[in-house]
């Protein structure tokens, strides 16, 4: 086995975390000092629009968000409808 052989072996194994973004709020200071529990912070986006992925600071898909079923049934996933083109990307 030569050394890239063994590197993308090793590679393939780093987990990487992925950030989803489903929208932005831009409340004023008092609003933020206001909040309390049960308050709700509007974000810019609708419950349908889609929701992007993210490495660190790029943005690499965006999907729909779901709900998973059988054994993960209450956990969210995403369905990605547009992949960015990774080695671009990173």
């Amino acid at each position: 086995m030569d050394t890239s052989e063994l590197n993308s072996g090793i590679l393939n194994q780093v987990p990487i975390e992925v950030t989803i973004s489903v929208g932005r709020a831009r409340p004023k200071v008092r609003e933020l000092m206001a909040l309390r529990r049960d308050s709700v912070l509007a974000l810019d986006r609708r419950v349908d629009d889609p929701v992007e992925l993210y490495i660190g600071e790029k943005l690499i898909a965006r999907g729909e968000l779901e709900e998973l079923e059988g054994e993960q049934a209450g956990f969210l996933g995403v369905r990605l409808t547009e992949i960015i083109d990774l080695r671009e990307a990173l």
